[in-house]
């Protein structure tokens, strides 16, 4: 049914600087943010969002496009040609959708929102629109709403977003309006509770619950207008298409003062906690409606971050774009989660008292983010770092468990590994921990052995966090496929994250749990079949799993985790020296590696799995298994080859355009391993603070480090042709090794690159 309430109209005064964080921009300042492309993603299934965010903001406003499948993971995506409103949370570039919460949507007339078909793509009163008349930059989106006539405009600070609406000059007055949607949500997430309610004829709040990738994903918003509004209720149930019933919870808003070509401004804030916390965020960060003044606050933002590495505007333009869309890809997440007044959604899901000051965060994508994304932070910003690591601690120990992919204060039980461990041994490692090492060596070891008692989360949850894997690879020491599932890619990530325990144990001077650990990480030699030379699923009496075709791929239900044997042997990168030694030597080794690029591109499987993409040969780089693979060659005495297929990469998996990176994005990890790579760097083991060299991708880039430090990175005689390194040298100190410590980069100074055009082993200076 309809409840219409008519609130009587009056006077707002539009007045007051949005109060932000962050500091206008000198003009003298370069402005890096020019160079970011927000549609590098969007096509493909890079999964990002092109929507107005601030850097680890806590709200996404960003445009709606579709509803389901793999490619609404973000809810949008290029090749849309409707728009069904502007939701205010999102996720970047993930293989599973949620968020898509609190949908607005600006009307000229009437507002249908009737006759909705559950399999399509678009609510009742999406409208067209063109790429042609959308602008998208980190600090601002805008579109042009064809059904209605709209500019639609939106920015942010970092809790609070600020959308614009121009009206068309040939509107008739009374007919701007807003539909508010409560029940909307990107691939039609289980609403479990749902309100929404007037607060004034210029405020409006709600709250809703939902069951999806989260189960108990709960956020409150709060919205105000700049001119009054009237307001009819929308709380029905309805049929479906599929003869199912579907609760509506919906505001339709009038705008009786907006005249033709006239602006609406609209302040929409969320919080995990309550209502209040949601106005204190508005009434913190933004009392007025001054929308460029709050666009040029998140502008400096962005400026700020983007700043920590300086290229040169004399650089091909299509790679600065490509790299500083990448550095602002890598500042989405993980987001903040501490709301103006200090106050934040527990891990045991009740509200808590913390400090705005040290603010916890959400979005923690450890599966993805260790192996480049921490990595990269622990250089530009370990002091954020070190809160992302703290803000995992705190998770522990409220819901019982470190998180593996949390979410809204969800553990959702995602993917496999204990990856946690090893962000929290490299940052102990590094020096760059605040937090207490032994708590951080007893979180990790809590995760590591099999307990599914004391966490917080619903039983299938549970199940996935405490996977009978666990119990089998302490018991026996390996994990027999006829067991459980992703057996092998279980096996090698658990031996890592056993190998980065040992290193926290080391750390507190446990040897006895030390050398516990260092066995466990010995544990990936179980699975390797020198017959054929892969990694294999083992049963319980031992022997092979047959059949065996080393590029079969049944998604999420064979003895990998979203790749294939040719993708899954080479992950023991704790222990590259004992992988050698099982391939038989160093040019057995190489030999074998060089198969891995030389290989058919063909997969075979039952349910293959979308996310083996960027493909040379079997090596994927659209997945986080291979990330570190072309590294290896570093290991074996074969540099040239490292740095033929970094530049490879950075021709063909990234691009400035929709399309341009090879897999999901997956919450800045993608991104950050082009930064690195681009940087002539790769941390092959976290945990372990050593950096494999390539080549970089720039003649010149300076890294702004804490402490004032600069480290210069300089590639001389760098072009199409002079692709290979000869030489390279520290502070004028020729590297005789194809390492680097991260002292050695923290400390500053100059690294230099001396590009030719022969292969060559770099550090013998010897042609190939």
């Amino acid at each position: 049914m309809k409840n219409t309430i008519h609130i009587a109209a009056l006077a707002l005064a539009v007045t007051g600087l949005a109060a932000c964080s962050g500091n206008k921009p000198e003009a003298s300042v370069r402005d890096y943010a020019s160079y970011v492309n927000p549609m590098i993603g969007t096509g493909g299934h890079g999964h990002t969002f092109p929507g107005a965010v601030t850097p680890h903001g806590m709200i996404q406003p960003s445009p709606d496009t579709r509803i389901d499948g793999w490619d609404a993971c973000s809810g949008y995506y290029i090749a849309d040609t409707l728009i069904n409103g502007f939701s205010h949370t999102h996720v970047s570039g993930t293989g599973c959708a949620d968020y898509g919460d609190v949908l607005i949507m600006p009307t000229v007339g009437d507002r249908q929102i009737d006759n909705q078909v559950d399999t399509l793509q678009n609510l009742p009163y999406a409208s067209a629109f063109s790429h042609d008349n959308e602008t998208a930059e980190p600090d601002y989106y805008s579109v042009k709403l064809n059904r209605y006539g709209i500019l639609a405009e939106s920015t942010a600070s970092d809790r609070v977003a600020l959308h614009r609406f121009t009206f068309p000059d040939d509107m008739q007055q009374g007919q701007a309006g807003m539909i508010i949607d409560m029940d909307y949500s990107i691939q039609r997430q289980r609403n479990i509770t749902m309100d929404i309610h007037a607060i004034s004829d210029t405020e409006i709040a709600g709250y809703k619950m939902t069951k999806y990738w989260a189960f108990d994903q709960g956020i409150y918003f709060y919205a105000k207008f700049s001119s009054p509004f009237n307001i009819e209720f929308v709380s029905d149930t309805v049929t479906n298409t599929k003869g199912e019933p579907y609760e509506r919870c919906k505001a339709l808003l009038s705008f009786p003062e907006i005249k033709a070509g006239e602006q609406l401004l609209a302040k929409v804030a969320v919080s995990a906690v309550d209502e209040q916390g949601a106005r204190g965020n508005v009434e913190a960060e933004m009392p007025g409606f001054n929308f460029d003044g709050t666009r040029t606050q998140a502008r400096a933002k962005w400026n700020d971050w983007l700043a920590r590495i300086d290229v040169p505007d004399s650089e091909n333009s299509d790679d600065l774009t490509t790299f500083y869309t990448a550095l602002y890809h890598t500042a989405i997440a993980p987001n903040l989660f501490t709301d103006a007044d200090g106050r934040y959604l527990g891990m045991d899901r009740q509200p808590r008292q913390g400090s705005a000051d040290k603010p916890i965060y959400t979005i923690f994508s450890t599966w993805d983010t260790f192996r480049a994304l921490h990595p990269l932070l622990t250089i530009i910003d370990p002091e954020l770092n070190d809160a992302f690591m703290n803000s995992l601690l705190l998770k522990a120990r409220e819901g019982g468990i470190l998180p593996m992919w949390e979410l809204a204060s969800n553990y959702t039980g995602t993917m496999i590994g204990y990856h946690t461990a090893a962000m929290l041994a490299d940052a102990v490692a590094k020096g760059q921990n605040s937090f207490d090492p032994k708590e951080a060596l007893d979180a990790a070891v809590r995760a590591a052995e099999y307990n599914p008692e004391g966490i917080t989360a619903p039983p299938a949850v549970v199940a996935c966090l405490m996977p009978q894997a666990k119990y089998y690879k302490n018991l026996q020491g390996w994990i027999p496929s006829d067991k459980d599932h992703e057996s092998v890619a279980k096996a090698l990530e658990y031996a890592y994250d056993d190998w980065a325990i040992a290193r926290l144990a080391e750390a507190v001077g446990d040897t006895a749990l030390q050398a516990r650990y260092d066995a466990y990480g010995k544990a990936y030699r179980h699975y390797f079949d020198p017959a054929t030379r892969f990694m294999r699923g083992k049963m319980s009496d031992g022997s092979w799993r047959e059949p065996f075709n080393p590029r079969s791929s049944n998604h999420r239900n064979d003895d990998y985790c979203e790749g294939t044997a040719w993708q899954w042997t080479w992950f023991v990168p704790h222990d590259v020296d004992g992988l050698v030694e099982l391939m038989g030597g160093r040019e057995a080794f190489a030999g074998k590696l060089d198969s891995l690029f030389n290989a058919s591109s063909e997969l075979e499987g039952e349910l293959v799995s979308a996310d083996i993409s960027g493909l040379i040969g079997q090596y994927a780089h659209g997945n986080e298994p291979s990330h570190h693979v072309i590294h290896l060659y570093n290991y074996v005495g074969q540099p040239w080859k490292t740095q033929e297929l970094v530049g490879r990469i950075f021709r063909e998996q990234y691009h400035n355009d929709p399309d341009g990176l090879s897999g999901n994005e997956d919450c800045g990890q993608m991104s950050a391993w082009l930064i690195l790579n681009a940087m002539g760097i790769y941390q092959v083991a976290p945990g372990n603070p050593v950096y494999s060299l390539g080549r970089p991708l720039f003649s010149h880039m300076t890294v702004n480090l804490p402490g004032g430090k600069t480290l210069d990175i300089e590639a001389t005689g760098l072009s199409d042709t002079n692709t290979y390194v000869k030489s390279v040298s520290l502070n004028g100190k020729r590297l005789t090794s194809p390492f680097i410590s991260h002292k050695d980069i923290i400390d500053g100074g100059k690294l230099l690159f001396e590009m030719t055009d022969k292969a060559c082993d770099t550090f013998s200076n010897t042609e190939k």
